[in-house]
């Protein structure tokens, strides 16, 4: 995939925000654990960045992914997972199904401002029960004249306290199978019923996370995103997307935690001589860095079949899946050439390593994506 004149200027200008917009002040957001949503989502969609392959009826730029791409390598020199997770459900994960499947009313009314950044999404998939087991999704959406009444919970929801609105997963249907049963309903999070509670993390400090509840909630039945019963293969299709962009947010953070680990070595001293000067450490980081390569290189192949319309849920996954290993083994072994020095929450190698547990996680953990591939492989 090569980059043209275009793709860098998107580049730049995603940089250029980052350095002077959001990372000046991300030690202070993670001290308050919460950054501005609704402030960092208005800089972003003011440039066009929340949009890039949307519809431009609706703002959006009509680019094709792989300018998205080019932008979110840029996001991921955020120095807090936590934001470029935020920004990620906001441009990426959110909205996709919405863009392809939704009414043009409900595309004007929510899709629009979400890419000019006026509303702050977030994604409801995840339960207490039904992490990486989507089709385990218990919220029902009960069909009532010309509303939806919503009962259940949402779990580890990114956004989930500062969002205007969830693109929500839910079962319509009693009848058909866990593939067949479910819609994606937009729903309004200052309705009647709803109830939202921050959950503590480990790590991403500085993004808002919450377990939402839903007693009775009455949406408006127009908010159904395209057909009804088809939301499982919408959320499958959403799920690209996702894994693309949590791929290519995470080379950036992982080559920074090697850019800053090269020159604290270079700098601390020991028996004489500093730390880099031994081998083994120079050899591990060049390892490091040649890890990063080739899954950039397996990213950017995902991303030019994606672009011309194939399937690429196969090689996503691989994505995923290296991208999910190499975000616990990297900052891992970062964190140890720092010593002591590294175990110090002010050092911005521990939150690194904090924040990056969740890669092998979020999005379709290792195990899942494995069997993914596997299935696609016809092992299974």
């Amino acid at each position: 995939m090569q980059w043209t004149h275009e793709h860098l200027e998107i580049k730049r200008t995603t940089r250029r925000i980052v350095d002077e917009k959001i990372n000046p002040f991300v030690d202070e957001w993670e001290e308050a654990k919460r950054f501005p949503a609704h402030k960092v989502m208005k800089i972003l969609g003011g440039a066009g960045l929340l949009g890039i392959s949307r519809p431009e009826a609706f703002g959006g730029l009509g680019l094709d992914y792989s300018y998205e791409i080019a932008c979110v390598e840029e996001l991921g020199h955020i120095q807090a997972y936590g934001i470029s997770s935020a920004i990620g459900i906001q441009a990426t994960m959110s909205t996709p199904a919405l863009a392809k499947y939704g009414s043009d009313e409900l595309r004007r009314n929510w899709l629009a401002p979400t890419i000019a950044g006026d509303l702050v999404a977030c994604l409801g998939v995840s339960e207490e029960g039904s992490g990486s087991d989507v089709a385990n999704v218990k919220t029902y959406a009960r069909r009532d004249g010309d509303d939806f009444v919503i009962n259940g919970s949402k779990m580890w929801t990114t956004n989930g306290m500062q969002a205007d609105w969830m693109c929500m997963l839910v079962n319509t249907d009693q009848e058909n199978g866990p593939h067949r049963n479910k819609s994606l309903i937009v729903v309004p999070l200052d309705l009647p019923g709803v109830t939202r509670h921050e959950l503590n993390k480990l790590g991403l400090h500085s993004s808002d996370t919450a377990r939402s509840f839903f007693d009775d909630v009455r949406v408006p039945a127009s908010h159904l995103i395209g057909e009804a019963n088809k939301g499982f293969r919408y959320q499958m299709e959403q799920f690209q997307e996702e894994r693309l962009y949590v791929v290519a947010r995470s080379i950036g953070l992982m080559e920074d935690a090697i850019a800053d680990t090269v020159e604290y070595t270079r700098e601390r001293k020991a028996f004489g001589k500093s730390i880099l000067d031994n081998q083994f450490v120079q050899f591990r980081l060049a390892e490091m860095q040649t890890e990063i390569e080739a899954l950039r290189a397996l990213l950017h192949a995902a991303v030019s079949a994606y672009v011309v319309g194939e399937d690429v849920t196969t090689l996503a996954s691989m994505a995923k899946y290296k991208m999910g290993k190499l975000a616990e083994w990297i900052p891992s072994e970062c964190l140890r050439f720092w010593g002591g020095q590294g175990f110090m929450a002010e050092n911005r190698i521990s939150r690194t390593y904090r924040d990056m547990k969740l890669a092998a996680i979020g999005g379709g953990a290792n195990e899942i994506m494995l069997q993914v591939i596997a299935k696609r492989l016809r092992m299974t």
